[in-house]
């Protein structure tokens, strides 16, 4: 199993407030149409958090509520069924951390950062055998990164279940293994609620947004939970 963000292509990266890159919607905008894009967070009810912007023409709007989709591993063998999921900012990150608790009291953890990877690259981090409730004392403390971060995205794993949440980079919430149902009530219990129809901002174009304090915050908490370079 990976990192579902394989299966989103048209990720276009920049960090604020000078664009690295522009493409589709983007291309023409005046530094002013751009600025003022960028600085809209909210879509009727729902609110994004400072990491990801959808394209200035709209093509998907956010929206919160989530959807069954399916992982196919490498070798094509596998199946793996997959809950998709977005929130509201206000209640996000306690969402994910109360989706980990179905994962079981030790667990592994995986941090992945596109900082500084131009072209879509990646680099992942791990961390095995830790108690959930020490990952998740650590992880309130950065709350703000894992939150806002454009280039920062954390999986929590049980490798004996085994199941995976992904909070990534596009601040999605994303379920994967089996049995669901447990995790589908947390995101009932939260006013998160199934739809079939739902489309992602990381479906169309999209832009994603960090900075150098973030890279630096990234880095702290990488050794404050210990984390290796993976071997893939």
């Amino acid at each position: 199993m990976g990192f579902l963000k394989r299966f989103f292509n048209n990720v276009l990266h920049e960090t604020p407030p000078t664009p690295v890159a522009r493409s589709n919607s983007f291309e023409n905008l005046t530094a002013e149409e751009l600025e003022a894009h960028l600085a809209i967070d909210t879509y009727g009810a729902f609110r994004l958090t400072a990491a990801v912007r959808p394209a200035y023409n709209l093509q998907i709007v956010p929206k919160q509520g989530y959807r069954h989709d399916s992982y196919q591993d490498e070798e094509g063998q596998v199946e793996v069924p997959v809950l998709m999921a977005s929130a509201t900012r206000e209640i996000l990150f306690d969402l994910f951390l109360e989706l980990l608790d179905p994962l079981g009291p030790v667990v592994d953890v995986v941090l992945e950062t596109s900082h500084h990877h131009d072209g879509g690259g990646h680099l992942d981090l791990y961390r095995e055998h830790i108690d959930l409730p020490v990952l998740k004392s650590t992880l309130w403390e950065y709350e703000d990164l894992l939150l806002n971060d454009g280039c920062t995205g954390i999986a929590v794993l049980n490798p004996a279940t085994p199941q995976e949440i992904q909070f990534d980079e596009h601040k999605m919430l994303i379920v994967y293994g089996e049995p669901l149902a447990e995790f589908e009530h947390i995101l009932q219990r939260n006013d998160v609620y199934p739809d079939p129809r739902l489309r992602f901002i990381t479906e169309a174009e999209h832009v994603h947004s960090s900075s150098d304090d973030y890279y630096r915050v990234f880095e702290e908490l990488t050794m404050r939970l210990g984390m290796e370079t993976a071997v893939c």
